[in-house]
């Protein structure tokens, strides 16, 4: 799982696995950073637009140049230099990924052990 440890979001993904018995690594990308190659690869298969919280106070203060004329290369850029615009969590299962959390989602996944 990827994410931010002080999410509200990312408690709530965890809080769902630790009580189904799931297993899960955690990354912290605020702390440890983000791998561009690994950026790319979520943008590549989900879409820039479903990788960038445009949502979270971290976009939402960003000077309006900085948002303006959007493109993948400049959304991967600016998810980069400030990793609290990434969505979340990312959740990696060998390769398979989801972005966001949602209860139904991750029962369907995981089963509702």
């Amino acid at each position: 799982m990827f994410g931010i440890r002080n999410c509200d979001t990312i408690k709530r993904a965890r809080a769902w696995l630790d009580a189904h018995g799931v297993d899960y690594a955690f990354h912290d990308y605020k702390t440890a950073g983000v791998n561009r190659a690994q950026l790319e690869q979520w943008c590549r298969t989900h879409g820039w637009e479903a990788v960038l919280n445009r949502a979270g106070t971290t976009f939402r203060k960003l000077p309006e140049a900085e948002k303006t004329g959007l493109n993948e290369t400049k959304a991967i850029a600016l998810m980069l230099a400030h990793p609290s615009a990434i969505k979340r969590p990312i959740l990696d299962i060998g390769g398979d990924t989801e972005v966001g959390f949602s209860p139904d989602a991750y029962t369907v996944r995981f089963g509702s052990k």
